[in-house]
């Protein structure tokens, strides 16, 4: 085997995880030069997307590329969080603007990402094929958390409820490791509900 087709194999195992993208960095690691990769942008084989982001140019795209994107530049250890990840979940009607992320420490903020400092315990992430997400509970939790309205965060529950995803039992006893602000908003939300739920 060349060691051309041994670098885009190393290369396209790192890739393949993450919706195409990769980092200069992940690159590099796979025996890219810095010229190497400038070459391959030039050429048209990789997409530059951001300072030190790549994707390869002929992966197609799909839904969740974005939550993808933000999870590389986060070098593997952000998690789509909040209304980002009520999006994923399909729980309610929130359109977030932009992608909701939870990074443990600190990170220098970018314009395209809301940035949560936390760091999630293993049993609230919930792994995807490119990226990971907070479970249902835990975006509710968050939501409840934050500015989102109460008709947006009842909704939220209400739908999450419906198709299973959580249970009454398990909100209430997180709840209040949330703060009573949250914990009232999500007892309002969960007041709603029909007493069968």
């Amino acid at each position: 085997m060349s060691d051309r087709v041994s670098l885009r194999r190393r290369l396209n195992e790192i890739a393949f995880q993450q919706a195409g993208y990769f980092t200069a960095a992940q690159a590099k690691t796979a025996g890219y030069s810095y010229q190497a990769q400038n070459y391959h942008v030039s050429r048209g084989n990789w997409v530059r997307i951001d300072r030190r982001i790549f994707r390869l140019a002929e992966w197609p795209s799909s839904a969740d590329d974005v939550y993808a994107r933000w999870c590389v530049w986060s070098e593997g250890r952000g998690v789509i969080s909040h209304e980002s990840a009520a999006a994923v979940h399909e729980l309610g009607d929130l359109d977030p603007n932009l992608v909701h992320l939870c990074l443990p420490g600190s990170r220098t903020s970018h314009t395209g990402v809301v940035l949560h400092p936390d760091r999630l315990e293993r049993s609230d992430i919930e792994d995807r094929a490119s990226f990971r997400v907070t479970t249902p509970a835990r975006t509710l939790l968050d939501l409840a958390s934050t500015h989102t309205s109460q008709e947006q965060l009842t909704t939220a529950v209400q739908d999450a409820l419906s198709a299973g995803l959580v249970t009454a039992t398990t909100l209430r006893r997180r709840m209040d490791d949330f703060g009573p602000v949250a914990a009232l908003r999500l007892e309002r939300a969960l007041a709603t509900e029909p007493a069968t739920t």
